[in-house]
């Protein structure tokens, strides 16, 4: 199976071109340039570098989210009209898990997270267990101060992963003291290789049915919704 991953969830762009299990190559930038601008020539650059034409791929897996809602919307908008031109599976990956499935050498139980403002975060519980990535607790969007009051309730030991975990690294400790460890620096950066492993075992999906997983309504559509109760079962899309 041939496969193209895509992860533009966050600030850093990542896409990796997989034959099977194996990565025969892979492209990661934390540049703060827009993902619209630079995702497709980057996915034509690495296919060029490879000798693979679009009509030779399988499969797209993309970062289905959380994460900034602009680069999820250009990810998945990319990942959607590829899978449906060529004609070819779309798989979803949580964002979360991505970051989760860098430490499978891991013990600890896996917290990755990215910054949500205000101090909250989304975040998730993953665990490696007889070599597969298992999601212990669903993604959230949650303040760090209860999701680590909530992490301090269950026995064992937690690695947060990410570039925005610095920010929280000191609530993390109150609450769980010698229980919290980071992992290591290498770690923190979404790889697409990853996510395309990832990607291999799961089921495809609905490509026109599919959309972002945010977790949380964008604050334009939060307005909206309190300026216009009595139409909330409208989309707010076509209000806007």
């Amino acid at each position: 199976m041939k496969v193209l991953a895509i992860d533009t969830s966050n600030q850093a762009m990542s896409i990796a071109v997989l034959d099977g299990e194996r990565i025969i190559g892979e492209m990661t930038t934390t540049i703060k340039r827009n993902h619209s601008e630079r995702l497709m020539p980057a996915i034509d650059e690495l296919m060029n570098d490879i000798q693979w034409k679009p009509s030779e791929l399988d499969r797209i897996v993309v970062a289905k989210g959380p994460g900034s809602y602009t680069g999820l919307r250009i990810g998945v908008t990319i990942a959607k009209t590829l899978a449906w031109t060529l004609g070819v599976e779309l798989v979803g990956i949580s964002s979360l898990k991505t970051l989760a499935g860098n430490c499978e050498s891991s013990t600890h139980y896996l917290v990755p997270l990215f910054d949500a403002r205000r101090k909250n975060i989304y975040t998730g519980l993953y665990q490696w267990q007889n070599g597969n990535l298992v999601q212990i607790e669903p993604d959230t969007h949650i303040s760090a101060e209860l999701w680590a009051e909530h992490l301090s309730k269950r026995e064992g030991t937690f690695e947060l992963i990410g570039e925005d975990r610095s920010l929280y690294t000191d609530t993390f400790e109150q609450h769980l003291t010698n229980r919290v460890f980071e992992a290591p620096l290498k770690d923190h950066l979404p790889k697409a290789g990853v996510l395309g492993l990832l990607g291999i075992k799961e089921e495809p999906v609905d490509a026109h049915m599919f959309t972002p997983d945010y977790l949380k309504l964008a604050e334009a559509e939060e307005n909206w919704r309190k300026e216009h109760p009595d139409q909330l079962e409208e989309a707010y899309v076509e209000k806007i």
